[in-house]
């Protein structure tokens, strides 16, 4: 009879648990989804809302910059604004260290200047202008194929800013540091443009 009462008791024990651990599965499971929900709407109307491929062709999260100013920059290797490049790379090094980065658009939209490759493309920068700062996969700025990043930069309805064209290679967006778009620069504005440089020590 003991032995029977004892068996009785770990069932009923048993069966009292379970329900407990599944209801604090479902509670974590609900509060990690409300998290990601509010993350997801945090992150609406930033640029930390994509994730794109880098020039080695791996996932570039731009969520990863938050707390960065950042200068976006559709550029080109066979443009008479190519030389930049050497002012981009001046300006990551000076202010890499100080919550800034650059991160480099490769775009044939203008002039057919950017023909290469991805890889041709990084050997060029590397080769020609020792350049560090990130570099994406080659894309398109402007037209019907235009990459959702740039979607974002040009319309005022997905930036809360303004409306903007791409009008060359080497237009300059400039992101502060919640993902926010603050300013667009003219293609031949220079990266270390006095103007550029005060916005990224503000």
């Amino acid at each position: 009879m003991r032995i029977f009462m004892l068996v009785l008791l770990v069932c009923l024990m048993s069966c009292t648990s379970k329900p407990k651990e599944k209801e604090t599965k479902t509670a974590d499971t609900a509060e990690n989804t409300t998290k990601t929900k509010t993350q997801s709407t945090m992150e609406k109307g930033t640029i930390h809302q994509f994730t794109v491929k880098d020039i080695t062709g791996n996932d570039f999260n731009l969520a990863s910059v938050k707390g960065k100013k950042v200068m976006i920059v559709n550029t080109a290797s066979e443009c008479g604004l190519t030389p930049q490049y050497e002012q981009l790379q001046d300006v990551y090094e000076t202010f890499k260290d100080k919550n800034f980065t650059i991160i480099g658009f490769p775009a044939n939209n203008f002039g057919g200047q950017e023909p290469g490759s991805d890889q041709q493309i990084a050997k060029f920068c590397k080769a020609n202008y020792g350049v560090t700062f990130p570099m994406m996969s080659k894309i398109s700025v402007k037209g019907e194929d235009m990459h959702e990043v740039y979607q974002f930069l040009t319309q005022k309805s997905k930036n809360g800013l303004e409306d903007s064209e791409v009008a060359w290679n080497f237009q300059k967006y400039l992101i502060n540091e919640k993902g926010k778009l603050e300013k667009v620069i003219p293609p031949t504005t220079l990266p270390n443009d006095e103007m550029i440089v005060s916005w990224i020590e503000e």
